[in-house]
This record gives structure tokens, sequence and C-alpha cells, in this order.
């Protein structure tokens, strides 16, 4: 297998202690963050060769978030420094029923105001065999659009696989005069996997389907097949959330010939549920690269997901052989 290259904004993440309200007492924690530099760094945890691409500052914030991803094995010869800030966001972490909030602060980041000609794409995807791009990199902006499509036109061109995650994000769209379906629509048309969704399919195809459970994902999955020829794999998560600390999550994956939907794993003490989308997505990516069956890529996106969720942080950090102990049922202690 050749690199696996990711781009988009990596950021930090700040949350108050345990389960405490935002500055209710004065401290944060933080966290290296960002939807696909967590997808690299669950990656290069079970052996991958993982790159990122994006845009940092100069100074301390930026050194530590190149300091996190070299720690985790991810390759950062791509990561340029430019003048700006460091996008943030904050996260109060939900109890009982109190959901988790989410604030963002990243407008006129070092990487949101990057011209999409700062890359040199061609260079970049030289020996990769997978580029990964998701929803939220156009959704900065003009430049995160231009860039986005300038890296997806140029792998496709360079016959470099794409998966998208589509991680809508309508408070980013709505922040500028943006046209997310057009946009969307034209970078999910060089993938050949999809993140997302009968949700996302509906928005993408001005479509609604009808009906509950898997076979309203198998209608979507059918519709995004026919409008979207490069696309061979859809994959996605089912969730009930009961209360902040008990979720049931099942996932799902769908090819043009047949599709497997999971049991749900009932997640109970959740940690952290924050960047659980981005460890299924690492999971069935590691499926795919390593030649799983159907049934075996959705249950190693579950494993992973399913992990997250004990973790706190946006990262999923986990190995293949906490993979193999969730799928086997072994939850004791491993001495």
């Amino acid at each position: 297998m050749g690199r696996f290259v990711a781009f988009g904004e990596v950021m930090l993440r700040m949350s108050p202690p345990g389960r405490e309200l935002l500055l209710q007492t004065p401290r944060l924690d933080v966290w290296v963050a960002g939807a696909e530099a967590n997808v690299a760094t669950q990656l290069a945890r079970l052996g991958h060769e993982t790159a990122m691409v994006t845009a940092l500052p100069p100074g301390g914030l930026g050194e530590a978030a190149l300091t996190h991803l070299r720690g985790h094995g991810v390759d950062t010869r791509h990561i340029q420094r430019r003048d700006g800030r460091m996008g943030i966001y904050y996260v109060t972490t939900g109890a009982g029923f109190r959901a988790t909030d989410v604030l963002y602060d990243r407008a006129a980041s070092a990487f949101a105001t990057a011209p999409a000609d700062a890359w040199d794409w061609d260079a970049i995807l030289a020996g990769a065999d997978r580029l990964h791009l998701s929803g939220i990199t156009p959704a900065l902006g003009p430049n995160g659009t231009a860039a986005a499509i300038a890296a997806a036109e140029t792998a496709a061109r360079l016959g470099v696989p794409i998966s998208f995650d589509g991680n809508y994000r309508a408070r980013l769209w709505d922040a500028w005069d943006s046209d997310p379906r057009a946009t969307l629509t034209m970078l999910i048309g060089h993938a050949d996997v999809l993140f997302g969704n009968h949700r996302d399919v509906s928005l993408l195809l001005g479509k609604d389907f009808p009906g509950d459970g898997p076979e309203r994902r198998r209608e979507a999955a059918l519709a995004a097949f026919a409008a979207f020829p490069r696309l061979q794999v859809i994959a996605s998560t089912a969730r009930h959330a009961d209360d902040a600390d008990r979720n049931r999550v099942a996932a799902r994956v769908d090819t043009r010939e047949r599709g497997f939907q999971t049991d749900e794993a009932t997640i109970t003490g959740i940690v952290d549920r924050i960047g659980a989308g981005d460890a299924f997505a690492s999971g069935v990516l590691h499926g795919l690269r390593s030649g799983l069956a159907l049934e075996d890529v959705a249950k190693t996106g579950l494993a992973v997901t399913a992990l997250k969720h004990s973790l706190p942080g946006d990262a999923s950090l986990f190995g293949q052989a906490d993979i193999d102990a969730f799928l086997s049922g072994s939850f004791d202690v491993r001495r």
C-alpha cells in the first residue's frame, strides 16, 4: 500500500475538566484536533503510512500540533507554516440529560486564509494510494472550497482514489455566500468512498427518503450510486442517544451490489463521543485497505468508533489488538 494523504484544518480543542461547564473553574484541557487529522492519526496507529496536509501558524501552538502528529507517526513534510491564527473550538462534555455543547472560534485561521494554489498537489500525491477529504474544508469559505476542489481534481487526474466524509456543518456554510449542494456534489463526484447517511444523500440530491431503518439507508445508497458513477462504497453509522452517557450505535457499509448493517452496540459510561465519526471512518478505511470482507469492514468501523467513546480528546489512538478484543467480546482486564 502507498501513502494515505489527508487534507484539512488542524485545530486546538479546549474543554473544561471532567464534565464541568465552560469556565466553571478557570481551567481548560487542550487537545490537537481536526477531522482529517484524526483519521490520519488513527490509521498511523494501525500501521499505515499516512501524511497530513494543512497550514499551521508559526509559534508554539503550531509546533504543538506538529509534535502531536509526528508523535503518532504521521508524515508532516507537507504541512506549511503560514501567518494567521490557530483555529480553536470548545467542547463542554454533556452528562445525563445535558447534551455535549460545541462552540467554534476558527475564523481567519492560517488554514482558512491560505490560497488554493499554496499546495503542489502533483508532488504531494506522488506515491499516494488515497486522498481523504471532508466537507469541512470547503465550508470554511472560498479559499477552502477552491483548495479542496484543486486537491480532488489533481487526485482524479493522477488516478488516486478519494474518500470523502460529508461532515456537513451548516453554521460554517451559512456564514458566507456559499452553495453547499453544488460544491459537495462536485467533490463527491470524484470520490469512490463516501462517509454519509441518508440525510447527506438527501441534501445532495434534493430528495427525501421516507421510511426507517436499513431499508431507508439502502434506498439512499442506491440513489447516490446512481448519481455518482465513481462511487463504490458508502459507510455510515446509525446512532440512538438515550442520554449523554448511553448511546446505541450500529455501523453500515453499502456497495453497489449489497449492503450490510451490524447489530447495535450499546455504549455506556461514555467518556467523550467527539471524534467518533472520524474513528469510524478510520476503521472502515483500515478494513478496506486490509482487504476485509464487507461484513468485517463494517464491524471494524463499529469497533473503532465504539472504542473512541472511552477516550478523552479528538483522536482515536487504538491498535489492532484493541479492535480484536472488542470484536471477540473480551472486555476483562488484559494481563
